[in-house]
Order: C-alpha cells, then structure tokens, then sequence
C-alpha cells in the first residue's frame, strides 16, 4: 500500500513521475506493451492513468490501474472526470478502486476531447474539488488535483483561478500542473499558493514536444502560451520527425533541469506513451534509480 503524497513528502530526491493513456487500438496496446518494460526500469515514483473524456476508457483505465498495481513495481494514480458522470456512477469507480488496492486518485472535471470540437456534457458534480470531497468520503485516498500555471482557460482571471485551487488544495494532497514551457509561471503559481496560505506539493508536468501539430492543437485546448523560442526551435526542424523528437527532449530536459535547480519537488512527464523520450529525459535529469 502507498500512498503517493506521502511517498513525495518523505521523499530525500526530486521525484520522478508519468503519464499514460489507456490503449484505444490494437496498435496503441501494441506500443504500450513494449513502453511499459522500459519505464518500469526508470523506477518511476508513480505513474497517473488518464481517464477518457466523459468515461470513454472507463473500463481501460481501471484495467491499467490494476495491472500496473499488481504486476509492476510502479504505483498507479487513477484520474478520474466528473463530466459525463452522475455522482451515482463515481461513488461506483471510487468504491471498485478501494476494493481493488487503489490508493490514488486525481480528480478532474475532465476536457473535451482533442480531436473534436464538441463540449463536453457536464456532470451531477459541476467542479473537480467536489469529486475530491467524494472521493474523501467513499475512501482513504490520497488526492490529486490538476493546477494550472497560466490559468485554466475557462477562468476570468488569474486571482480567481488561484483562489479555486487553493480551495481545491484544502481537501487534496497535492497538485499535478498541466504542462507549460515558462519556469517562472511555475514559480509564480507556487508563491500566490504560498501567499495563500496553501504549501501542499506542486509537481510541475513536463512535455517533450515531438509533434509541432499536436502541440498547437494541445494548445488551443488548454489555452496555453507556446513562447516563441519553442515555436521557432521546433518549426526550424519541423521537416524531420526525429529531429523534432530531439528537439523536444531537449526543451524538456532545459526546462526540467531549471525547475529542479529552483526547488521543484520533482518532475512529472506526459509520455504520450513513447518510452524512448521519456527515458531520454529521465537519464538526461540524472533521475533514473
């Protein structure tokens, strides 16, 4: 049993956690089970599993959880959306998490999917922070929340976003940042908590950006600014695949090394489930254990 706040409040290193998708396709099951392996020799402190908009890899995502917990040395985070979802429903997949050994749990409100151009059907909990109250309710979880350094897109302004995740960070353990490319807007969100009186982990995510496409469209959904600097150093390569995936570890490792060097807790690596950029930055950090 292991609790991930208290794995990262114990923890004498800078942390080193992932991200990944359930399989939606024979080929994309076909990808993990070959990433899985070489992550599992980074030791990573833990791994988060995403959760499909409006419950589309419901099923996947507790199978993932599970088998990783089970059969892997990495302990899982199961995230979990209220969108879609009557309270009913998630006080189902909190308590078939509990039964199954799951301590873990990120609570979303949950995002549209990136392919489409639908919103996303709300659910009988309208906000993240009241499924982290379920979850507190229906278990002994530790909980994530999501934060987001430039400010979630829906929000009207900065100081009201802080102020709804200092809320949030009342009830959850710690936070998990969406990925960003500016350190100080890091370091800006850990001052206005600590302004606020919150100092619960934030663990910044990280992305190597190996797809100039993919990221804009990531992007526009999350209502991130892409600097200039990232633009142009991935646009000059853009012609060559392998040349953006190198460009893109080494924007990753840039920015994680200076995050760590300025007091991050640690590190958290969106995959896309691609082991060897996530093994690049791993080693490239001097994080593999």
């Amino acid at each position: 049993m292991a609790k991930i706040a208290e794995i990262v409040a114990n923890s004498v290193r800078p942390t080193f956690s992932i991200e990944l998708w359930p399989p939606r396709s024979p080929e994309s099951e076909a990808k993990l089970e070959l990433a899985l392996p070489l992550l599992e020799r980074l030791h990573p402190t833990f791994t988060s599993i995403t959760y499909g908009a409006g419950g589309s890899t419901r099923e996947r995502t507790h199978d993932l959880v599970v088998r990783i917990k089970r059969m892997t040395s990495i302990e899982p985070m199961a995230h979990l959306t209220t969108a879609a979802h009557k309270k009913s429903e998630l006080v189902a997949i909190l308590e078939r998490y509990r039964s199954a050994g799951i301590e873990n749990i990120l609570a979303l409100r949950g995002d549209p999917p990136l392919d489409s151009q639908a919103g996303l059907e709300l659910g009988e909990l309208a906000h993240a922070i009241d499924l982290a109250k379920l979850a507190r309710s229906v278990g002994d979880f530790s909980i994530a929340v999501a934060a987001h350094p430039e400010g979630h897109p829906e929000s009207t302004d900065l100081n009201s976003d802080r102020a709804l995740l200092a809320s949030k960070l009342e009830i959850a353990d710690l936070a998990i940042t969406q990925f960003f490319f500016i350190a100080d807007s890091y370091f800006q969100l850990v001052e206005d908590m600590d302004r606020l009186g919150v100092r619960k982990p934030i663990i910044p995510g990280v992305i190597a950006p190996t797809s100039l496409k993919t990221l804009e469209r990531m992007a526009n959904l999350s209502g991130l600014k892409i600097p200039d600097a990232v633009h142009e150093r991935l646009y000059r390569v853009s012609d060559s695949a392998e040349s953006v995936k190198s460009v893109g570890v080494e924007i990753a490792i840039e920015l994680s090394e200076e995050l760590l060097r300025r007091g991050a807790p640690g590190i958290h690596v969106f995959t896309m489930n691609e082991a060897s950029t996530t093994v690049q930055i791993c080693e490239g950090l001097g994080l593999a254990r």
